[in-house]
């Protein structure tokens, strides 16, 4: 079993609930998976296998975490990525413990690419009313605003949607409607060209 020092050092410097936690963790990975290597990446304990990133852990103030590099990895090893580890009894028996991590580390030697959930798409941004009459009277930039991506689109209807008074409100359009004709997304004064 391959232990860095620096995992020792990283592990004794955290607060008194983490210590037992990560121990038990670390001694977990390397139980299930006797090959694994040890190392530090973003000043955290990091597992590599085979040379590439396989698992890390890391504490907080109030919890540990522990989450395999492949998402996917593992039946079911995405669910300790999602929650905060406070106590032991937020983690999984032992022999579960391990049997995920030996099911991750098998799926990567079988060469599986990871996979990552899709996500999901937000719903197309409701065209305000006065921008909407206010793009018919004026086709380039009607056009543009149909070329843009949704984000893009978004951008400019919750921008308009957030004026909370109507003068406001129309000075938005109008400066909408210009920087549309002129095929600039709103945020266009941030943008590097």
């Amino acid at each position: 079993m391959a232990r860095d020092s620096r995992v020792d050092a990283y592990i004794e410097s955290r607060a008194g609930f983490a210590q037992p936690i990560l121990v038990w963790l670390r001694d977990r990975v390397h139980t299930a998976c006797p090959q694994v290597e040890e190392t530090i990446k973003w000043s955290r304990p990091f597992f590599t296998l085979r040379g590439r990133p396989f698992a890390n852990m890391a504490a907080f103030t109030a919890h540990v975490s522990f989450g395999f590099w492949d998402r996917a990895a593992g039946e079911g090893g995405a669910a300790l990525d999602e929650r905060r580890i406070s106590a032991f009894d937020d983690l999984p028996d032992p022999a579960e413990m391990e049997a995920r991590i030996a099911a991750a580390a098998a799926l990567r030697d079988a060469g599986q690419a990871p996979s990552r959930a899709a996500r999901p798409q937000r719903p197309e941004a409701q065209v305000p009313a006065d921008l909407a009459a206010a793009l018919a009277g004026d086709p380039a930039a009607a056009a543009t605003f149909a070329a843009f991506p949704p984000s893009a689109r978004r951008d400019y209807c919750e921008w308009i949607d957030e004026a909370k008074r109507a003068e406001t409100r129309a000075r938005r359009v109008g400066d909408a409607i210009s920087w549309l004709h002129d095929g600039k997304r709103r945020n266009w004064k941030f943008e590097t060209r």
